[in-house]
């Protein structure tokens, strides 16, 4: 993967102040970590948020600020409510030495024969996996091949994945990742029920008119 390289200044404005920084063109933002005291930056609003656009919560950041080097994580970004501009962003300072922990993107790929020639419907409990492991070893997404799923009841767990080396996961094994169940039973109670009306209609309807007819020659 290409190296991911932002450039930031430190920051003096802050509390309410930094929204002049906003209506500037610059982007607020924090660096945090184990091994470093809170540290406010400042990013270019335009170039900051080409970079950031879609960038995943494990992907490993070089931050330059002022001549100095920090390799981060995305932890939060904030934005506008209004217009879904970015407002504020946190980083988190780590080491390339220390294990760390993110959150990592589920990605279901291929065709489960379960579904398509079976009728099964799939569900994928988990859409994403917190994982462990050395900063540059930090995957950007857990592809996970559904192509296996070849009867209904099929299933893959969490101890099932295929992980890179040196990642581990905080989950029972036995968690499920994706499943292949029947359609729901209620639905298709519901289905049957609606078809027998159908068949059953004019049946009832004449029925329902002979017992209206019996009833006025008893009146």
């Amino acid at each position: 993967m290409e190296e991911i390289v932002i450039k930031a200044n430190r920051r003096e404005t802050i509390g309410k102040k930094v929204k002049t920084l906003r209506e500037e063109g610059k982007l607020p933002a924090v660096v945090y970590g184990r091994h470093i005291d809170p540290l406010p930056i400042i990013l270019d609003m335009k170039e900051a948020s080409k970079t950031l656009q879609g960038l995943s919560l494990s992907a490993l950041i070089r931050l330059k600020v002022d001549g100095d080097e920090h390799h981060v994580l995305v932890r939060d970004k904030q934005r506008d409510i209004i217009r879904g501009s970015l407002i504020h962003v946190d980083f988190q300072a780590v080491s390339l030495t220390e294990k760390v922990r993110a959150v990592v993107r589920i990605e279901l790929e291929g065709e489960s024969p379960a579904v398509t020639e079976h009728g099964g419907i799939l569900v994928s409990p988990l859409e994403q996996l917190e994982v462990e492991s050395l900063p540059g070893d930090l995957p950007e997404v857990i592809k996970v091949d559904i192509s296996k799923l070849k009867e209904v009841g099929d299933m893959i767990n969490v101890g099932e994945l295929d992980l890179p080396a040196g990642v581990t996961v905080a989950y029972d094994p036995e968690e499920t990742v994706a499943v292949v169940t029947w359609p729901e039973a209620e639905l298709v109670e519901e289905e049957l029920e609606e078809e027998l009306i159908e068949e059953l209609e004019p049946e009832l309807v004449e029925r329902r008119r002979e017992e209206d007819e019996e009833e006025g020659k008893e009146e």
